[in-house]
């Protein structure tokens, strides 16, 4: 098994056949091919269907591992050049929309003043979709909702945020401007699903409350879900980022004091440990992080430190997450 024949799999798989492989590995189909075949001889196994260009399952498990396996040779080969000058190379870094919105366009420009070297790409995501593919090396570090159930990583806390609830003028809740869980919880809302970190948060704090809030439709990401709330379908749970500064319109925010704050924070892997232009990504980030968190509604940055199993720790010692 050599790098070549990894290589010309991946391919494959990005480009969907033996033909646009070649060509995006400015190469001629037959070698494509020739890797192809002596990988699958060395496997005992079948990786590629021939009809359709398609993976087969083993196919799917070997490209799993070969695009890590890639990922750290141009790690290598970018931390090595870059030794005693500017970092330079790939980072592949993912993030949550509403933070996304507001960071990316303080972040992307100080980075290539900073380091113009580093080639940035930004993967879009939820937390509990982000983390698997921090784990399975398909990105370098992502900037998530804290805390983590589970996993090896390293966490950076950047900023808080409160929780909100949102609401079309028309919506019977408009005109309040604040309302406990207990209220909450005799009307129906746009909730994130059961499971995400953010559902977990405001589930124990209704908890707490001894109430549940009763879901009118469960959203799988948040900028949606306000887009929902916004157009009138419902009243929504939102993080302050996830509504604009800038943003006008026929909505009101309505404060409700029995939930926490949510934590956003950056994640990276600790083994094999970043490569040093995502290393950069993260200083230039908690650099924008203490010069602006605190121009945004509702965002502030304060110091919470995480026991060994993720949950949020409050200044006074209570477990909150």
């Amino acid at each position: 098994m050599d790098i070549k024949q990894l290589q010309a799999l991946l391919a494959i798989a990005d480009h969907g056949s033996f033909s646009a492989a070649a060509k995006a590995l400015l190469t001629v189909q037959s070698n494509v091919s020739a890797h192809i075949q002596r990988l699958e001889g060395e496997l005992g196994v079948t990786l590629v269907d021939r009809h359709d260009g398609t993976l087969t399952t083993e196919g799917e498990m070997v490209v799993q591992r070969a695009r890590r396996v890639i990922h750290e040779i141009e790690d290598i080969d970018a931390d090595i050049h870059s030794l005693g000058d500017s970092p330079s190379g790939e980072a592949r870094i993912g993030a949550i929309g509403t933070t996304g919105r507001w960071l990316m366009p303080l972040l992307l420009p100080e980075l290539s003043a900073r380091h113009p070297n580093v080639h940035t790409t930004v993967f879009e995501g939820a937390t509990n979709t982000l983390v698997p593919r921090i784990s399975a090396g398909e990105i370098d570090a992502a900037i998530v909702h804290l805390p983590l159930t589970s996993g090896d990583f390293e966490v950076t806390e950047l900023f808080s945020e409160e929780l909100v609830l949102i609401a079309h003028t028309n919506h019977e809740l408009a005109d309040r401007e604040s309302i406990t869980l207990t209220e909450l919880s005799m009307h129906p809302v746009l909730l994130a699903p059961r499971g995400t970190p953010l559902r977990r948060i405001i589930d124990r704090a209704a908890a707490n409350e001894s109430v549940s809030l009763s879901a009118l439709a469960e959203i799988d990401g948040v900028r949606l879900m306000t887009s929902l709330a916004f157009e009138g379908y419902g009243a929504a749970i939102v993080p302050a980022s996830a509504i604009p500064g800038w943003l006008r319109g026929d909505f009101v925010r309505i404060s409700v004091p029995g939930l926490p704050q949510r934590v956003v924070g950056w994640v990276q892997r600790q083994r094999p440990r970043p490569n040093r232009a995502t290393l950069a990504v993260r200083d230039t980030l908690v650099d924008i992080v203490a010069r602006y968190a605190h121009k945004q509604p509702g965002v502030t940055q304060e110091n919470h430190s995480f026991s060994p199993k993720g949950n949020l720790i409050s200044p006074k010692g209570n477990v909150k997450g």
